[in-house]
């Protein structure tokens, strides 16, 4: 039985997947990862090129299985020596094939900031974040909007917050956007995914920025970029670093890749 009475799209079925993998233990973490927090913020703002957070998932929603072969790890230290600024690594079991020992190993195989990519419902996971090393956590405000987590939005920032992570709070629509502006968060990401449908539409980071402005933040496009003239028409839209995932994690030679698009800037 699902926990929502409505069940309709693809964010009530990710939430859904969240609680199902935390009743299941999947963010159970006996030892904790000895790190220093590596700050996202700093990375993005002193990087010398394009400002990459590239994405370690083997599957997605839209895609379905996008990799079948290479480490978790050996594909994070390519991406760290192509020139990634910092990695985005998925943890949710269900259409993700991710995992929290992902991050862990990932942790250990690289130095660059790490961004426990999930759809976070609850401090449960902002716990196991900080224990296998993460710098950052994402939270959704869709999610927060339509009251599928256990806490609001600001309960599980704050606690983030507490334990030493960076927050990175992901908006699709104008209203969304428009509040993380208002609100001042530091990270701000821009979803070019409609995750209701699955949709993108590169053009909503250029819209949504020329609506509301930027204010103080530091802004993330998310999702839709797979070349060169991408990233320099979204840096000109205003945009400050690009989360970049599938493009990356299909093609055959993952740090040529990184590279080419870690030097369109």
């Amino acid at each position: 039985m699902s926990r929502f009475a409505k069940a309709g799209d693809t964010v009530e079925k990710l939430v859904e997947n969240s609680y199902k993998a935390i009743d299941e233990g999947a963010y159970d973490l006996k030892r904790e990862v000895s790190h220093d927090a590596i700050s996202l913020k700093k990375a993005i703002l002193s990087c010398p090129h394009a400002p990459l957070i590239t994405e370690v998932k083997f599957s997605s929603p839209s895609r379905g299985q996008i990799r079948n072969f290479g480490t978790p790890a050996e594909i994070a230290l390519a991406m760290e020596e192509a020139g990634a600024t910092a990695l985005s690594v998925l943890t949710q079991p269900y259409l993700f094939d991710g995992s929290v020992q992902n991050l862990i190993a990932i942790r250990k195989a690289v130095a660059i900031p790490l961004l426990m990519k999930d759809i976070v419902v609850s401090d449960v996971q902002i716990d196991a974040a900080k224990k296998a090393g993460a710098d950052c956590i994402l939270l959704i405000k869709a999610v927060f909007d339509r009251n599928l987590a256990e806490s609001s939005m600001e309960s599980l920032y704050d606690r983030a917050a507490k334990k030493g992570l960076q927050v990175l709070v992901e908006a699709h629509s104008s209203q969304e956007y428009a509040d993380c502006i208002k609100s001042r968060y530091e990270l701000v990401g821009i979803n070019n995914r409609n995750l209701s449908d699955l949709a993108v539409d590169i053009k909503n980071t250029e819209r949504l920025i020329k609506e509301h402005g930027k204010g103080s933040s530091i802004i993330i496009s998310e999702s839709g970029i797979s070349k060169p003239a991408d990233i320099q028409y979204l840096k000109k839209a205003g945009a400050d670093a690009f989360l970049v995932g599938t493009s990356i994690m299909e093609t055959g030679d993952i740090g040529a890749k990184v590279a080419e698009l870690y030097n369109a800037l």
